[in-house]
């Protein structure tokens, strides 16, 4: 795991935030220092007997479509630590290529994305990749994450590294907590809120972190998942 500091990325970090956040800029709390790792391990723990047959499946189903099961790439986490998120495939395997030529040729879509950052109806998005995000099961591999401290279950979603400039105000709080898997972004304005907002999102879930607030957000997140609207 690299420094953020040795990327040019720490540069647009510094101009936005007045510091990189340190364990002592965590809220405070039994919870929040302890209570939340144990728990994510825990759960884990319990989860991947049933994750790592399902991650095999959907692996086979990626590679018979011609593509390479995992994706990997760069994210934020805590401390400004850059991390390696780990993903079942859902994109053709050129998607950055696509992607640049899309924005290029198509004004609406360019608009589309330098507000929210993601594509309502992305045509990178294999048959099987549509199947794998509405499940929430591309998510699984992140549980890896999970258990090398590099996530949490639930936390801000991490952010990729051309995205610091677009936290403003907000950065200090996403700085201070593990990104999740899920989040009070992503099962509350996933599909709505543009990226200013979701930003405002992670702070306010930053201010509130809490066991009870954290529960709730479990009983959501497993009606996003049974509902297949993805996390």
């Amino acid at each position: 795991m690299s420094s953020i500091s040795t990327s040019d990325s720490f540069l647009r970090l510094r101009t936005t935030a007045q510091h990189l956040p340190t364990p002592r800029d965590m809220p405070r709390g039994v919870y929040t220092r302890f209570g939340k790792r144990l728990l994510d391990i825990a759960m884990v723990l319990m989860l991947l007997p049933i994750a790592i047959p399902v991650i095999a499946v959907s692996a086979l189903m990626v590679m018979a479509g011609g593509n390479s099961p995992f994706y990997a790439q760069q994210r934020i986490g805590q401390f400004g630590k850059v991390f390696r998120i780990w993903k079942l495939r859902t994109m053709h395997a050129d998607a950055d290529q696509r992607l640049q030529a899309l924005l290029a040729e198509n004004t609406a879509l360019r608009t589309e994305w330098n507000t929210r950052q993601k594509l309502q109806n992305d045509p990178r998005i294999t048959k099987i990749g549509h199947f794998l995000r509405q499940t929430s099961i591309d998510e699984l591999p992140q549980l890896f994450n999970v258990l090398r401290g590099e996530m949490s279950l639930l936390g801000p979603r991490p952010m990729m590294l051309d995205q610091v400039k677009l936290y403003g105000a907000s950065l200090p709080a996403y700085l201070a907590l593990r990104p999740g898997i899920s989040g009070l972004w992503q099962v509350t304005e996933r599909n709505d809120a543009n990226f200013e907002q979701r930003a405002m999102i992670d702070a306010e879930y930053a201010a509130t972190l809490s066991f009870a607030n954290d529960l709730r957000l479990v009983a959501k997140t497993i009606k996003v998942v049974l509902r297949s609207t993805g996390i």
